[in-house]
């Protein structure tokens, strides 16, 4: 960032742990370290992620966000480049987000929204079904870029995805109602057991001889980690923003940085990264090591490369 540039603000709107890294303890650390102001606001304030065998905790509601907004507009403070947004607890919060984002978009026209619809996995919802229609039908029409894993994904757009085809047709099924770029971080191929894919598209116009639909194989592990989907939405944001036209060498970067913290997490925590146990001890054992391992957030090695669908 040059002198000229203005400063990049990040509002980031996400869960919140007291101990461990989901939602904004993996987002608000990894944006400033690449130089970003962020401001956020907590959906849910946990004790722990729901890894562990006991949370404690509120979730806010969307009365309780409005009147944040409220003391910010009239202090002049919503000024942003980038709204996103990952795990919300509430249908009233969702639907007061809808409101921010059209608040937001006229303070600045430009704003970058950032979706990560946090609903669920391996085919289970772990949100209330109401949210479901409200993340197909408004916030697809407001995002400007959508982080979805396959299951979400097959939630927005009403039908399954067991092929690469599908997945495509599922991104511009996306791309027709609202978001120019979508990333489906993680795609298990019906039949593939030995890897699984992230799946790109984008309507932006590419620099010359660069893939706008592609896709990234990366090997399983028999590893497990909460938080992935949260720090990969951020790490999109960040390396989409310095490669705009350059889908492939975004996805690649962020792929690359979200490895090589897995796989140093997996040295810190040694059993426990595979262990089958739901006890407190594995549950601190396997959180993301951020701290620690922060130069990986700046310089990871590009070690996996995309291929152009």
């Amino acid at each position: 960032m040059t002198a000229a540039e203005p400063r990049k603000r990040v509002l980031s709107i996400q869960s919140h742990v007291v101990h461990g890294y989901v939602g904004n303890r993996c987002a608000v650390f990894p944006l400033q370290l690449l130089g970003y102001e962020v401001d956020f606001i907590n959906s849910v304030q946990f004790s722990n992620h729901t890894g562990y065998p006991q949370v404690k905790g509120s979730v806010m509601d969307g009365e309780q966000l409005w009147d944040i907004i409220e003391g910010m507009k009239a202090n002049g403070l919503l000024e942003y480049s980038h709204l996103v947004t990952g795990y919300i607890g509430s249908a009233s919060l969702l639907q007061t987000i809808k409101r921010l984002v059209e608040l937001l978009r006229e303070h600045n026209p430009n704003l970058m929204y950032v979706s990560d619809p946090v609903m669920g996995d391996h085919g289970k919802l772990y949100v209330k079904p109401e949210l479901v229609p409200c993340y197909k039908e408004d916030i697809v029409r407001l995002a400007s870029i959508m982080t979805p894993n396959q299951f979400e994904a097959e939630q927005l757009v009403g039908q399954c995805i067991t092929t690469e085809e599908d997945a495509l047709a599922a991104c511009q099924t996306l791309h027709d109602r609202g978001p120019s770029t979508v990333v489906m971080t993680s795609f298990h191929p019906e039949g593939v057991e030995d890897h699984l894919l992230v799946i790109a598209s984008t309507t932006v116009p590419q620099d010359d001889g660069l893939p706008s639909r592609l896709r990234l194989k990366i090997p399983r592990s028999g590893a497990y980690f909460t938080g992935t989907g949260d720090l990969m939405t951020v790490l999109l944001l960040a390396a989409l923003d310095r490669q705009p036209r350059n889908l492939k060498g975004a996805v690649e970067k962020a792929v690359a940085t979200l490895q090589a913290m897995l796989q140093a997490t997996v040295k810190a925590a040694g059993q426990s990264a595979f262990a089958a146990e739901r006890t407190a001890k594995v549950a601190r054992d396997r959180e993301l090591r951020l701290i620690e391992n922060q130069h990986l957030l700046k310089d990871a090695p590009v070690q996996l490369f995309a291929e152009a669908l």
